[in-house]
């Protein structure tokens, strides 16, 4: 299982588990962000830190460290 901050733009991957707490993990979860969700990586920002996801038809950003806590797996 990979980490989503992991996967390079282009590539589609699916939702195994999310490891965030709190707020940001109902953040993550009202974004769509459940098991079995398809995430398309569309780019990264510079130094890598931050990256555009496109899931479910929305386009969200995420830094590193909040993209760390998704684990998924390779379409």
């Amino acid at each position: 299982m990979n980490q989503l901050s992991e996967i390079q733009a282009g590539e589609t991957v699916i939702v195994e588990s999310l490891y965030a707490k709190d707020l940001l993990k109902e953040r993550m979860l009202a974004l769509g962000m459940t098991k079995g969700a398809k995430i398309e990586v569309i780019r990264k920002g510079p130094a890598n830190n931050l990256t555009v996801y496109k899931i479910r038809g929305s386009m969200i950003a995420l830094r590193r460290e909040e993209a760390s806590l998704v684990h998924v797996s390779i379409n």
